[in-house]
């Protein structure tokens, strides 16, 4: 007598893995800010949990531990950023500001995190690193 092998509850599995894939793949939000930010050279290893956006049209919005950000009035960051504090005295934030924001706007932001004892970081892109520039000779040639 033949043994034969029933695919039944590998199937199964399978299923499972892929609903338990498709639900989790869910929870993820990608950030639909669109924030140009400026270029730096220099680059931190604190990466806060905490985000504060600044857009383009001066709109402020908080994001604490990778929830989707959230609009905040500029009036009600401070508060916010004291929440914060609350329940971390060492925590910090990061603020990424759009390269067309005006310099008052990011300041406001900032003197609010002094504001609330916070720890601050500017969110930039890393600027390109300078290709080194061949030098050339030109070649003279004497009559």
């Amino acid at each position: 007598m033949m043994a034969t092998f029933s695919m039944a509850s590998m199937t199964d599995v399978i299923f499972l893995l892929l609903v338990f894939f498709m639900v989790t793949s869910t929870f993820v939000f990608p950030t639909a800010l669109e924030i140009n930010l400026p270029q730096s050279s220099e680059q931190t290893p604190l990466k806060p949990s905490t985000r504060v956006y600044v857009d383009a049209g001066g709109n402020t919005y908080v994001s604490l531990d990778q929830a989707e950000p959230m609009p905040v009035p500029a009036e009600q960051l401070i508060d916010y950023l004291r929440l914060i504090n609350a329940q971390d005295s060492t925590a910090a934030f990061a603020v990424y500001a759009d390269e067309a924001v005006p310099y008052g706007k990011v300041v406001a932001v900032l003197n609010a995190g002094a504001e609330a004892s916070l720890r601050m970081v500017l969110a930039t892109k890393p600027a390109p690193s300078p290709v080194p520039e061949i030098a050339s000779f030109d070649q003279v040639t004497e009559p």
